[in-house]
């Protein structure tokens, strides 16, 4: 099995997301390794990009890259290098506690030269296949960080953000009187405002208002006068189609610089929509895609008034330098004064942010460069369907759509520290040629001296020149680097250096047959993998992902520093340690859910399911390490709760390898916890009296085999989840007794299943006796009736003949779990249970309206016990109301269920429990009998004796609890072994207990013999 890291960035602390991403990574290598496979686990570091760049900056006290220019790029890199690794101890530490298998020793790099060469190749073979292009687009745009971003990376950092919501007039030229009303939420693009669009079959409206006494007239789209006008009373002066406003010419909002070509007139785009604003769209190419398209058909002068930094340039005179967002309210109070604001407001919609700086992106016209991912759009979309997602729908829904509408990946950022674009362009004006370098080895020949010692990052690698082919200028770099993601998409390739060595081991572990990481990568890693693997292979890179949800607080909160609910796992490990921090990850939802996590909601793994299991073993080394049992492998099982077991463990072991091997994260491991369970509560609490008598028999060898197999291999089950447990029972009760067993569990064999132990009609008789036991224990507490305390009968009701039938075989197992003398089947379910049903009115009334008293008046003439004979069979039911039939669902109706007199009921569907609840005095004391058999066994505790040890006990009692206590004297000794009960005072020095219970008391004195 081909397992890849995706590289997390070690210049910051690891958070409990890295715990989650880090378990789901290591069970599937984990189970694949005891099947038998070699597992290749090469970890990775990611080292470029701004969150490094970034950190040094705030080392620095840097917020601009004017200061790293000045600092030195050389020196400045230099820090960033040394810092990469800032954090590499702390990320070694949890690794190790959290028991991910990873082989960090030989992680890739991705500042290595080795890594950058790779890389450059891959970008080669883009340039030579026409797919690496220079363009001018609008692009998305960090001034803090003074780079552009990719469509992938701007999708990591969205945000609500509350933005101006600003109505302004365009007066018109020939009509002074009448103004285009128009909406934006960016008043910071106005100054470069060159058209306005309408659409062409939309209808527009002029209306007349009044306006502080005089009359004026708005044009804007015909639906959304009354959204924006609201109560106004305003006058419909004429109706039109948007295509007449073709070629009508306003007055522009603000002159800072002149137009070299037509502007300030309304074109027609049907991208125009009248859902929000006024149906007229302000046109700023400079700084949005679909009006850089308008421009480009219309011929519209483009206004570039923002500098790199965010702030706006000299030409606009009040507000050089500022801001665009800090000047947004300035200029709508410029408006205002000149009378060109019609309306002000805010408006929280959702806005991207830089996914690293947390600074708001402008959309900005820049030259950049392009891979052209859109070439290869249906390849992208073709190959992602043979790829196994989980969850599935992220195969189709959010990956799918996202390669349906690829859009080409905008590559080149203008930063410092990374892989720089190996693109050389010659750098007389009229020349420009252009060439892309693939190798060190190519850079060398072009220079014609040995570059195998230059570091390949900035600034070296832009000191290389060469003479320019064409017309004998000079070659230099163009001063680019490339999307830090773009480093962790050619992983498969650059890891290994290839194509340059190691080609036989790429091609042995490409594609990789698992990754896993959380959501958000559908944009990041998941998708720079797919891209550069098509494009480069026409594969895939990867065959099954695991797509995870996010980590929330205990309430469903998303974590965040300024809520303060943050959880740091090393809180939760050094309390509840990794198993269960592991386990509960797997267990709490779905993979592709969002997870709820706290220190609390991991403990409870503890108590609910790692004591249980724990418990189990204790009990088992307790009575083996008395017993010395030799024969523990099973062979064949007779007791019908052996084979009841071994049946149930061979489906377990059958359905969690068909989980493990479809990548089904809680299927592998929830049904796990349901055997737990039962094992406990069912087979060993059922056989206790198996490995307490004396004799060895071949029943009680029998018994020690199954419960041995059980555990060592649910030891097995769970050691891809819960390595640290499973090791420990493995070594206990495998290689403390085989020395030549293989020296961990995770090195052991994966158990087998044997379909001879498996029989799905037991599996189901034990099923519904385990159904009906809980229900008996239901009525039990419906009475107030302790399980102490014997009954005279329990009655059930089963839905088939096949059921009946089993009921019949297993009365003894039932009457001995719910202590009852008798277990019979009812004569009816209404021997014991009446009904009662009642419509609920709201949701039939909401459902059916008027028809709704006819459908209750049909419902309350039908026969109750019917009723509610169809609803606990799970069927719908039919209800006819004059000429119409309607199906009814049990949510709509309330049935009630009243026990009938002397009866204790419980229900579920077609199951029905009656216990008789009187009590008679032969009843009442054995029941005080069994309360007695409780305290003693509780002194047998405080006195610290060993399970089998004898005893004597002494006995002052009141006159009703002594005459129960003879009466029962054998079972009582049986049960505490107890050789002479005494009905005297304690000897002095005895263990001593006293109690009073049923409104009797007693003294209890303990000697061990």
């Amino acid at each position: 099995m081909f397992f890849y890291e995706g590289p997390p960035t070690a210049n910051g602390r690891p958070g409990v997301h890295h715990v989650l991403a880090r378990a789901f990574k290591d069970m599937f290598p984990r189970y694949k390794t005891m099947r038998g496979y070699h597992v290749s686990r090469r970890g990775g570091w990611d080292t470029h990009g701004l969150p490094v760049e970034i950190e040094v900056e705030k080392q620095l006290g840097f917020n601009n890259k004017q200061q790293i220019e000045e600092y030195g790029v050389d020196k400045f890199n230099e820090l960033c290098r040394n810092s990469v690794f800032t954090y590499i101890q702390d990320w070694e530490k949890l690794t190790d506690r959290i028991a991910y298998w990873v082989d960090l020793e030989d992680a890739y790099v991705t500042y290595t030269n080795e890594y950058i060469e790779s890389v450059w190749w891959i970008l080669k073979n883009f340039w030579e296949k026409d797919l690496l292009f220079k363009g001018y687009k609008i692009v998305p745009y960090c001034p803090r960080c003074g780079t552009p971003l990719s469509d992938h990376e701007v999708a990591l950092g969205y945000d609500d953000a509350t933005d101006p919501s600003v109505f302004v007039r365009m007066p018109l030229v020939d009509k002074p009187d009448t103004s285009l009303l128009v909406w934006t939420t960016t008043p910071w693009t106005l100054p470069s405002n060159v058209a306005v669009a309408a659409h062409p079959d939309v209808d527009y409206v002029t209306i007349e208002r009044d306006n502080d006494g005089t009359k004026e007239k708005l044009i804007l789209a015909k639906n959304l006068v009354e959204k924006i006008f609201k109560d106004e009373e305003v006058t419909i002066v004429d109706t039109f189609k948007g295509k007449k406003l073709k070629g009508v010419k306003y007055q522009p909002l603000f002159t800072f610089m002149p137009v070299d070509k037509p502007a300030y007139y309304v074109l027609l785009a049907d991208y125009v929509t009248t859902e929000d604003g006024s149906g007229l769209v302000h046109q700023a190419p400079a700084f949005g895609a679909e009006d850089m398209e308008m421009a480009k058909q219309y011929d519209l002068p483009i206004l570039l008034t923002v500098q790199p930094d965010g702030t706006f340039i000299p030409e606009i005179t009040p507000w050089r330098g500022i801001f665009v967002k800090d000047a947004d309210p300035l200029i709508i109070k410029d408006l205002d004064a000149r009378g060109l604001l019609f309306r002000a407001g805010t408006l929280v919609h959702t806005y991207p942010f830089c996914w690293r700086c947390k600074t708001p992106l402008l959309y900005y016209a820049r030259e950049s460069w392009y891979i052209r991912t859109s070439a290869k759009r249906d390849r992208l979309v073709e190959l992602n369907k043979t790829i196994n997602w989980v969850p599935e729908h992220i195969k189709s829904g959010r990956f799918g759509n996202w390669l349906e509408n690829n859009i080409d990946w905008s590559l080149s950022r203008e930063r410092y520290w990374g892989t720089p674009l190996p693109v050389w362009e010659c750098e007389n004006q009229t020349c420009k040629h252009r060439e892309c370098v693939g190798s060190v080895a190519e850079l060398s020949e072009k220079v014609g001296r040995d570059l195998a010692e230059l570091d390949l990052h900035r600034p070296h690698v832009d000191n290389v020149f060469w003479t320019c082919v064409d017309c004998g200028g000079q070659m230099s770099r163009v001063k680019d680097l490339i999307d830090v993601w773009f480093d962790s998409g050619s992983m498969p390739y650059a890891q290994w250096h290839y194509p340059f060595e190691n080609e036989d081991k790429f091609k042995q572990q490409f594609p990789a047959d698992y990754i896993c990481e959380a959501v958000d990568q559908t944009r990041g890693w998941f998708y720079s993998l797919h891209a550069i693997s098509t494009l480069l292979n026409d594969d895939v890179a990867f065959k099954n992902v695991i797509c995870l949800g996010h980590i929330q607080d205990g309430e469903g909160r998303k974590m965040s520093k300024s809520l303060g609910n943050i959880v740091q796992p090393w809180d939760v490990l050094n309390v509840h340690g990794a198993d269960a921090l592991r386990w509960y990850l797997y267990t709490a939802t779905p993979p592709g859910q969002e997870r709820r996590f706290s220190s609390d909601l991991v403990g409870d793994v503890i108590r609910s399911f790692t004591l249980t299991l724990w418990n189990v073993y204790s009990f088992f080394i307790t009575y083996a390490n008395l017993d010395k049992p030799q024969a523990l492998t099973v062979t064949a099982a007779t007791n019908d709760l052996d084979r009841w077991l071994l049946s149930e463990l061979n489906v377990l072991v059958r359905d969690v390898t068909n989980a493990y091997e479809t990548y089904d994260v809680t299927n592998a491991t929830r049904p796990v916890e349901k055997f737990v369970e039962n094992l406990s509560t069912w087979y060993v609490r059922r056989s206790r009296r198996r490995f307490w008598k004396n004799d060895s028999d071949s029943d009680k060898q029998a018994a020690y085999s199954t419960l041995y197999t059980a555990l060592t291999t649910v030891a097995k089950l769970i050691a891809p989840a819960m390595p640290f447990l499973a090791e420990e029972l493995y070594q206990n009760l495998v290689r403390s007794v085989d020395e030549t067993a293989p020296e961990s569990v995770h090195l052991a064999e994966w158990p087998k299943v044997m379909d001879e132990f498996i029989d799905e009609s037991l599996n189901r008789d034990m099923n519904l006796v385990m159904k009906l036991v809980s229900l008996g224990h239901s009525a039990r507490q419906k009475a107030n009736r302790k399980v102490r305390q014997p009954l005279a009968a329990a009655a059930f009701s089963v839905g088939t003949a096949t059921e009946r039938k089993a009921l019949i075989s297993n009365m003894d197992t039932i009457a001995d779990e719910l202590n009852v003398k008798e277990v019979r089947l009812l004569d009816s379910a209404t021997e014991a249970v009446s009904h009662t049903v009642k419509p609920f009115s709201k949701q039939l009334g909401q459902k059916y309206g008027n028809k709704f008293p006819a459908i209750q008046k049909a419902i309350l003439a039908m026969n109750a016990e019917e009723v509610a004979s169809t609803f606990m069979a799970g069927k719908p039911l039919e209800v006819k109301a004059g000429d119409e039939t309607f199906q009814i669902i049990s949510e709509e109706v309330e049935v009630k269920a009243q026990a009938k007199s002397g009866f204790a009921v419980a229900e579920d569907g077609a199951y029905v429990a009656a216990l008789v609840t009187d009590l008679t005095p032969e009843l009442l004391a054995e029941g005080l009998a069994r309360e007695f058999i409780r305290r003693a066994q509780d002194l047998r505790k405080t006195a610290d004796l060993d399970v089998v040890d004898r005893i004597e006990l002494f006995i002052e009692a009141t006159p009703i609890l002594k005459s129960a206590i003879q009466t029962h004297e054998d079972y009582i000794k049986s049960e505490t072994l107890t050789v002479q009960l005494t009905f005297a005072s304690a000897p002095a020095s005895t263990s001593v207990a006293e109690d009073a219970f049923e409104g009797e008391t007693v003294k209890i004195g303990l000697v061990k013999i």
